[in-house]
């Protein structure tokens, strides 16, 4: 068993070529094959978002604070609140992040899930 307290794990900036406004990064597990899972809790300042991008497996988040503002190409914006869980198959493209308002965590936990980035979201996107 190994217990990871997030309060002590190593805080990384999210890349500018992936993220839009302040995101922090904290790696929470990483497991090897056949089951790679790799989980990280991300932390978003109000109007911060990810770019648009898919990934090659399963992406699941879990709002952990405050409200998630999320997209996936031709569906409406929309918002979830704490322990809504978000399924994004494999190679559907998407984003998601923080409301303009408030900051917003979520847990985004990737299985078997390399990420190709894509453009940023626009704001005309972002507002819906």
């Amino acid at each position: 068993m190994k217990i990871i307290d997030p309060t002590q794990t190593q805080a990384n900036p999210g890349n500018p070529d992936y993220f839009t406004g302040p995101v922090t990064l904290r790696r929470m597990a990483a497991t090897e094959p056949p089951t790679n899972v790799k989980m990280f809790r991300v932390e978003f300042a109000a109007g911060a978002r990810t770019h648009w991008h898919t990934h090659g497996g399963v992406q699941v988040l879990v709002v952990l604070e405050g409200r998630c503002r999320f997209q996936h190409v031709g569906g409406p914006v929309e918002e979830a609140g704490v322990g809504t869980v978000i399924h994004i198959p494999a190679g559907e493209k998407h984003w998601h992040g923080a409301p303009p308002d408030a900051p917003m965590v979520h847990l985004a936990v990737n299985i078997d899930a390399e990420t190709d980035w894509l453009e940023a979201v626009t704001q005309e996107q972002y507002r819906g």
